[in-house]
């Protein structure tokens, strides 16, 4: 405790010293002259820096004539940082004063900064760059534009809306600044920023205040040392990150790769097994991507596949945002890797994103963090698109969307923080459109739980979120307008994508355990879903009554009100448009029906609106394991984290089964084809490619995507509507073709047939008929026989039929 001599101190002033011989002894003399006239006791403390020269002597001469003067010296010179965290911590005022040895801020000044402490701020900085500050001497031109441009680089990176970041003249509260100095780390001119930066972090107010300023010949503060302070801050920032943080990243990698440890282990011949052929689909994405932009090809179209129509790339889901920056890997490694790389580093880094949300905004033990960002990203739901889907598993945007969004209710810097939000929406457009569109429902779920819950924190944010948005809007719009366009209005676009009435999830499949998960198997799974890149639920039923518990137990928390009611409503619009009850023939209206036939939710799979659930779940559960780690007794704590690990542990997911895919038939490997197909004519695989069998895509991606083919598996339009279906619009070739793959039987074939089958071959601009090794394929060679009335040839392990040019 403080003595009464120290108690009285009202305030400490803090000068830092460094070889100051000439300046120090008229600044104590003018520092001392003024406080002499004002109420209230003082101290004045001035710490040599390890100084060469009489610093130290003048210092204490001036202790020694005067017992309010105090000298604390540092053995040796470690920098401004390190000499005021000396001084702050020797302090003993109800209020701090730091200024320069060279009082280039009058001491007098000291009284506009009083008035502000006076008014209700923590803090208030002499700052020269307010408009209505005097400079009374300047320094030379190119020095003073220098040192203000450096200046408005660390604002920018460092402290929005403080204009002078380097200001030497600060009153702070004092047992505020004996915080915040004790808590800082760097040594040189980078404090001021750090102390700035923890006052804001702590909500603590901040006055800039206009003084009087004069350039002192010998100052120590030149262009570059604004450099040297970005540098201090980008050191601090990375010695920021814990232990554990990293800790936590590598066991979220960990994670990862061991859930793909069959794929990268076979990257040749490993075939995720359930994902149908999407992994087909998604490394022929990759390959076409590449291939646009090394051959600089529009990379919002192609004619590689549906030819000679080709696909609207834009209205699929090539990923743009990670398969245009993953070009060389692609180029150089092929889209396998890509892929592999795609779905291992994208679930690891939407882990990641939603751990260091979690832990910044919402809980303080790390750990409770990384358990709910393991849910939010791992989840049942989200492990079952691993297996085909990627654009719902690398979800890493999601989070940084949602921070900015709840930086613009501060309404601190909306231009800025609406102009990045601008940003990432338009990046995240490129990565997938319709998980943005799920997360936007989340997200304005969650705001109107919560505003219900909160009026007067939404009356507060509802303004400065909405300027901010209208900002975000006008800065995305410019940089997606136009791929935007291509997709809605550009060649083979379309309306909508037709998934039924029966998309919804059964209510039972939010409380079963997906195949992937450790107690779930596919018997119980596969009834209750679409297929097993669809089990968009099966959270498992001990996670639901956890959930209800640690809502029932916090329901005084808005923010857990929000969460909880969140989750309910995405779990019952995934239901669908018809909700039956389990074990019952009682059907009635779902809420969805009111959005499935309107324009974008019409291609929404609705089922998926139960992936909004995983991050709300995971979010309380962080809460309550926050909460249970620091309970007082440690009966409650031991019963609660066990009954977390009850919950989690079913659904924990299993490794991604593995298949050996079918090789690439040397007449397309060893390029053999290529004597057969003239320029501007296609490879014709028997039957095409669709989305029931996609292994011609294959072909391609894996020798370069040298040649087109018609058919194909993506989304395209159908019909004078332009509705959307998957695949190419049917024609009777290809549908002979599919009949007789998946039936067995040929089919009697006439004069029609074959004017018929000429027809598609011109259409398709046939260079070469190819049958590969396949089932049924000696029905499929009889089907093709007839229709060309000629034999074919086996050439490089394919029966083949020349048809084009070269024939």
């Amino acid at each position: 405790m403080r003595d009464t001599a120290v108690a009285a101190v009202q305030l400490s002033v803090v000068v830092p010293a460094y070889n100051e011989e000439g300046r120090l002894r008229p600044t104590l003399d003018a520092i001392r002259a003024h406080l002499d006239g004002h109420p209230g006791g003082w101290e004045l403390i001035v710490v040599d820096d390890g100084s060469s020269d009489g610093t130290a002597g003048i210092a204490g001469q001036a202790a020694a004539a005067d017992a309010r003067i105090r000298l604390v010296s540092s053995p040796a010179n470690r920098g401004k940082g390190h000499a005021l965290r000396l001084g702050v911590a020797a302090s003993a005022g109800e209020r701090v004063l730091v200024t320069d040895a060279d009082l280039a801020t009058p001491i007098e000044e000291l009284d506009r900064l009083t008035k502000e402490l006076e008014t209700g701020h923590d803090a208030a900085v002499g700052s020269r760059a307010h408009p209505e500050s005097q400079v009374e001497v300047h320094q030379r031109r190119l020095r003073e534009w220098l040192g203000r441009m450096g200046n408005r680089l660390i604002q920018a990176v460092a402290v929005p809306g403080i204009r002078d970041t380097q200001c030497g003249f600060k009153l702070l509260d004092g047992d505020k600044a004996r915080e915040a100095f004790a808590d800082a780390r760097l040594d040189g001119w980078g404090i001021d920023v750090e102390i700035l930066q923890y006052f804001r972090r702590q909500g603590w107010p901040v006055a800039e205040v206009p003084v009087r300023w004069a350039h002192q010949e010998g100052s120590k503060v030149g262009p570059l040392d604004y450099l040297r302070v970005l540098g201090e801050l980008a050191r601090l920032k990375t010695r920021a990150i814990r232990r554990v943080d990293l800790l936590v990243c590598g066991l979220f990698l960990l994670a990862s790769v061991l859930l793909y440890k069959n794929l990268w282990a076979d990257l040749g011949h490993g075939y995720l097994a359930d994902s149908l052929q999407d992994q087909n689909q998604w490394e022929w994405f990759f390959a076409v991507t590449a291939d646009n932009v090394a051959h600089l090809h529009n990379p919002l179209f192609t004619a590689a596949q549906n030819y000679p129509a080709g696909v609207n790339l834009m209205g699929n889901t090539p990923m743009l945002g990670l398969s245009v920056p993953l070009t060389p890997v692609t180029l150089a490694f092929g889209p396998t890797v890509t892929w592999a790389l795609v779905l291992t580093g994208g679930l690891t880094a939407t882990a990641v994103a939603w751990y260091w949300l979690i832990a910044k905004r919402l809980v303080r033990n790390r750990w409770a963090a990384a358990l709910g960002a393991g849910l939010a990203a791992f989840a049942p739901p989200m492990i079952s698109h691993g297996n085909a889907h990627p654009n719902f598993l690398v979800l890493f945007m999601i989070p940084v969307i949602i921070d900015r969004a709840l930086r613009l209710c501060t309404g601190e810097r909306v231009v800025r923080d609406g102009v990045l939000l601008g940003l990432f929406a338009a990046y995240q457009i490129f990565l997938g459109e319709e998980p943005f569109l799920l997360a936007s429902i989340g997200m304005l779920l969650f705001a109107l739980c919560y505003a219900l819950a909160r009026r007067d924190v939404a009356r507060a944010a509802a303004r400065p979120l909405l300027q901010g948005l209208g900002v975000a809007a006008l800065t995305a719009l410019p940089l997606v307008a136009y791929p935007l366009y291509w997709q809605f209005f550009g060649p083979q676009s379309y309306h909508s994508v037709l998934h039924g009435d029966n998309a919804g999830n059964s209510s039972r499949a939010l409380l079963e355990f997906s195949g992937r998960s450790l107690f779930g198997s596919d018997t119980t799974a596969d009834p209750l879903a679409l297929n097993r890149t669809e089990e968009n639920a099966f959270y498992g039923w001990p996670l639901v009554a956890l959930a209800f518990a640690i809502t029932v137990r916090l329901w005084r928390h808005a923010l857990v009100k929000a969460l909880a009611c969140t989750a309910v409503a995405a779990a019952v619009l995934s239901l669908g448009q018809k909700i039956r009850i389990p074990y019952t023939d009682v059907v009635f209206p779902g809420p969805w029906r009111a959005l499935a036939h309107r324009p974008l939710f019409d291609s929404v799979i609705e089922g998926r609106l139960a992936m909004i659930c995983a991050p709300a779940l995971g979010i309380l559960i962080a809460l309550a394991a926050d909460r249970l780690v620091r309970a007082p007794v440690h009966v409650y704590r031991v019963v609660g984290l066990t009954a977390v690990a009850a919950a989690l542990l079913p659904i924990v997911p299993t490794p991604y089964p593995v298949q050996v895919r079918p090789d690439v038939p040397a007449f397309i490997a060893d390029g053999m084809w290529k004597q057969y197909v003239a320029p501007g004519e296609s490879v014709v695989p028997v039957p095409l490619p669709d989305p029931g069998s996609a292994e011609a895509l294959h072909w391609q991606s894996a020798t370069g995507m040298d040649f087109p083919v018609p058919g194909g598996y993506f989304n395209g339009p159908w019909g004078p509507d332009r509705i959307g279906i998957y695949g190419a619009s049917p024609r009777y070739t290809s549908n002979l073709f599919h009949d007789v793959r998946y039936g067995g039987k040929v089919p009697e074939i006439g004069a029609q047939w074959r004017a018929q089958a000429r027809y598609d071959l011109a259409y398709w601009k046939a260079g070469v008929v190819v049958i590969p090794p396949e089932d049924n394929d000696a029905a499929l060679y009889v089907t093709v026989e007839k229709l060309l009335g000629r034999p074919g040839k086996q050439v490089g392990g394919a029966w083949i039929w020349p048809v084009g040019k070269r024939s």
